[in-house]
């Protein structure tokens, strides 16, 4: 059953902070099961990081669903660049969050369920979750062949990975969260989730390819809603409690003091990108000239996102090195991004406003070094 939570008093309710009114006290004992309303991956974020920060989990643990409009979602310590198709996203209009968990990158639509569950720390379990999952899913369809994974993945019939894990362990809080794939669009998954950039050297944490499959593939009744109410009526039985699911609005600042703000820093070109381990990139590519082709070697250290060393090495006939070394001394600090570089390009063009020749080589240098942005 579907509850919107609507009453002020709610808050308090979330927060242990005082005793709800009685109506909303009958309907909810022990843990909580919530649901995003909205599709905006940034404000589900924040939802987590709120109820991790604020919520007091002795008595009351909580199950979170939620799902996203098209997007891509990094672990707290990968590289974007290295994880995902940046240039396509665009093209899509895919957006990109770093969430504050670690782990691997995903890609979610309407298509897949998001799971949180929320403990203390004490009771923090990832297996235990899972094998609630299982339950539930075997409730539904007791021919489905699932299982869990020493490396906390859900696989159908062996094979195929049905759900990732990520988790943030706090002083006192902990959650784990996981995805579901039920009807999610497999092509873009796999255009997306593969990085077409050379060259880069990181530390970051990388993530694991795996075959994937969708549980609608499997028995075509397995929807989103039939699979997230499953779910939640086999949560409610092992904390003995109502199963019934409270609708949440993440932007209600009523219910959720000061959940903007941290929907708003999910959202910022700094946490997104500029978090990004230390990495750099040594490529080269061809340009024209004449009959012939050149090669041109760039190599970029990155730190906090922005260029921190840059060297371009291009035949001096080509391009003249106090030209080269203009360009490198004005790409450091700047941001590793498409814009940024754009930008520059416009700044320098004026420079040689007079000189159609390097202007054009200039272009083509910026428009190279874009394309692995």
């Amino acid at each position: 059953m579907l509850i919107p939570l609507l009453r002020k008093n709610c808050f308090q309710l979330l927060c242990n902070l005082k005793v709800p009114a009685a109506g909303f006290k009958n309907t909810v004992k022990g843990a909580l099961i919530l649901q995003s309303i909205s599709n905006d991956v940034y404000q589900n974020l924040a939802v987590e990081d709120w109820i991790h920060d604020h919520m007091t989990l002795d008595s009351k643990p909580v199950l979170f669903f939620w799902r996203n409009s098209p997007s891509v979602v990094i672990g707290r310590h990968q590289n974007p660049w290295q994880e995902c198709n940046l240039n396509l996203m665009r093209e899509e209009d895919v957006k990109l969050a770093r969430r504050r968990s670690g782990g691997g990158t995903v890609y979610h639509d309407m298509g897949n369920i998001n799971l949180t569950f929320f403990t203390t720390k004490k009771k923090y379990n990832r297996m235990e979750n899972l094998k609630l999952i299982v339950r539930a899913l075997n409730a539904v369809q007791p021919q489905l062949d699932v299982q869990p994974t020493k490396r906390f993945d859900l696989l159908l019939d062996g094979q195929f990975k049905i759900s990732g894990t990520a988790s943030k362990i706090g002083r006192m809080t902990a959650y784990h969260h996981c995805t579901l794939l039920c009807s999610t669009d497999g092509t873009l998954l796999s255009s997306l989730l593969k990085s077409p950039y050379q060259g880069i050297r990181s530390n970051a944490t990388a993530s694991i390819p795996s075959l994937v499959r969708n549980l609608l593939e499997k028995d075509p009744t397995l929807s989103c809603e039939v699979l997230m109410n499953a779910i939640a009526v086999e949560y409610a039985a092992y904390y003995q409690t109502d199963n019934h699911i409270i609708l949440i609005n993440p932007k209600d600042e009523t219910q959720f003091p000061g959940i903007n703000s941290k929907a708003k820093e999910l959202q910022t070109w700094e946490w997104i990108y500029g978090k990004t381990p230390k990495f750099s990139v040594n490529t080269s590519f061809n340009v024209s000239h004449g009959q012939s082709h050149l090669e041109i070697k760039v190599f970029l250290d990155i730190k906090n996102g922005r260029i921190e060393i840059c060297n371009i090495e291009a035949p001096d006939h080509w391009l003249p090195l106090e030209i080269r070394d203009k360009l490198n001394s004005s790409f450091i600090g700047s941001k590793f991004c498409p814009a940024e570089m754009t930008m520059l390009t416009n700044i320098l063009q004026r420079t040689c406003v007079e000189d159609g020749e390097l202007q054009s080589k200039w272009n083509i240098l910026c428009e190279k070094i874009k394309g692995i942005m």
